[in-house]
């Protein structure tokens, strides 16, 4: 085969480590596919107040481009964007991204071996490798509570923030309690008139070991680049022990449950009766742990409350809860997360034989290594099924996988066929990984990490290092398809 053409569904970060690593190993023929109007992602798109990593800057880069200028140590969105853009400025990406283009629909064409794309604009474009990075959390959900749409104030959800609405002396009603409301909470609190908080499960809590890095920082960072992969490794170290917390290790889990226990106590003591509604009743790591220092004093403020109420409904003038109390309300921040079990939707992807890819994942989605799916050749998957880390940074991920793409589109040159993974391979992939998913704690408690029916269909259920040693491209898993040429 020519040098392949490259598609690939998204410009955050998991589009952008794959181009950096194609363009490494000599592919340029790369067509990214950008909705939006700018790189970023789900950095471009949460501009929340307040919104940040819960992963260290040092950890949360790419290894081979570190930032001796974080602002600070947990850094906040627009530093995160800024450095996003930086990088596809530095590794000349943007030439390869066209803005404003959505894929409707992806089909396998088996008479010519490549992917044809159906584009919003009705335009189509043929390409060798489809690459899909749209993340697992671009779509965000709101639970369909009665009357919602009858609300007569205004709402929007947190991914999506209305910076034009004024918040400043409004009852403000904020739905979910999730890694976002634990961010945005304390920046909107001071500013309304009343705030309630509704929650349907409590996270756990951990401090946030931020600070500020100061010029001395950043002097130290650029001229002795050891220290910042100092940084890095001990970060590394630390949130990778949160994954041997849940996965392997029930003494360390509780000594991080004693640890967040004493946390979240001293910081609700002000209010009596709150830290029995915010400490959680399901077993640690189920859910996501969260950093948060400010979240629970912003809770116990006087004009805050937290209300652990069921919605029975919402009216043209407020919320009802479940007991029959009506909560009036100016305004409704939706904290409700994202569509995360949904891979790869509303695309339409057909594969050989007419497969619909969301009919084979109809009771859940599944991949390779999350990365490649039986019967659907030449198609590879970015921060795909069981790739999500319970604990630590998904760039470490997403830099294993775009060297599995580049090995993997190195194969297709020489071999100058589409591949496509053996069934009997992601069968056993997947029973082995579903195997241990289901003695783990993610298996205990309902989550965004969880299908309906209970898959876990969102995490790796084994330390970053094990994927590191285990997601490498191996031909042998795979074989070629003919082409069915037409005479």
């Amino acid at each position: 085969m020519d040098a392949p053409s490259i598609a690939i569904i998204g410009a955050g970060l998991g589009g952008i480590a794959a181009a950096i690593e194609l363009k490494r190993s000599g592919h340029d023929d790369i067509t990214i596919l950008e909705k939006a109007s700018d790189v970023g992602g789900v950095w471009r798109d949460n501009t929340y107040p307040g919104a940040a990593c819960d992963v260290p800057s040092p950890f949360y880069s790419y290894s081979y481009e570190p930032n001796p200028r974080w602002p600070r140590r947990f850094s906040q969105q627009p530093a995160i964007l800024g450095y996003i853009s930086d990088v596809a400025d530095t590794y000349d990406v943007r030439r390869h991204i066209r803005f404003g283009v959505e894929v409707t629909a992806a089909r396998f064409d088996e008479t010519t071996g490549r992917w044809t794309l159906e584009l919003s604009n009705g335009e189509t474009l043929d390409t060798d490798v489809l690459v899909h990075a749209v993340g697992q959390l671009s779509r965000p959900t709101t639970p369909a509570i009665p009357g919602r749409d009858t609300f007569a104030g205004e709402s929007f959800h947190s991914a999506r923030w209305d910076h034009d609405i004024t918040l400043d002396g409004k009852r403000i009603a904020v739905i979910g309690t999730g890694a976002s409301a634990i961010q945005f909470v304390p920046e909107i609190q001071p500013r309304a008139a009343h705030l309630d908080v509704y929650q349907r499960s409590a996270p756990y809590l951990l401090p946030r070991p931020d600070r500020e890095f100061t010029e001395l920082h950043h002097k130290v960072f650029k001229l002795l680049p050891a220290t910042q992969l100092a940084e890095r490794g001990t970060w590394y170290g630390l949130v990778e022990s949160l994954s041997v917390a849940w996965v392997y290790s029930k003494p360390l889990a509780a000594l991080v449950r004693r640890v967040s226990h004493a946390h979240m106590k001293r910081q609700a003591k002000d209010k009596p009766g709150l830290f029995e509604k915010v400490w959680p009743d399901y077993p640690i790591g189920c859910k996501r742990v969260l950093f948060a220092n400010d979240y629970i004093p912003a809770l116990a403020q006087p004009n805050t409350e937290l209300i652990t109420d069921g919605i029975r409904e919402i009216t043209p003038n407020g919320i009802i809860t479940t007991d029959g109390t009506e909560h009036p309300t100016d305004v409704i921040i939706w904290g409700t997360g994202f569509k995360a079990t949904e891979f790869l939707a509303p695309m339409k992807i057909t594969g050989l034989g007419g497969r619909d890819l969301h009919e084979q994942w109809a009771d859940g989605a599944s991949a390779y290594y999350g990365m490649t799916v039986t019967g659907f050749p030449n198609m590879l998957i970015m921060y795909g099924p069981n790739t999500n880390t319970g604990g630590g940074s998904i760039i470490y991920f997403l830099e294993i996988q775009a060297a599995y793409l580049r090995d993997f589109v190195d194969a297709i040159a020489s071999r100058g066929a589409p591949l496509t993974v053996k069934a009997v391979v992601e069968r056993a992939y997947d029973q082995r990984i579903q195997k241990k998913l289901a003695g783990s704690v993610w298996s205990q408690c309902e989550s965004w990490y969880r299908t309906a029916s209970g898959r876990v269909t969102t995490n790796w259920p084994l330390l970053g290092i094990e994927y590191k040693r285990e997601a490498k491209f191996d031909p042998t898993d795979y074989q070629a398809i003919p082409v069915k040429r037409h005479a």
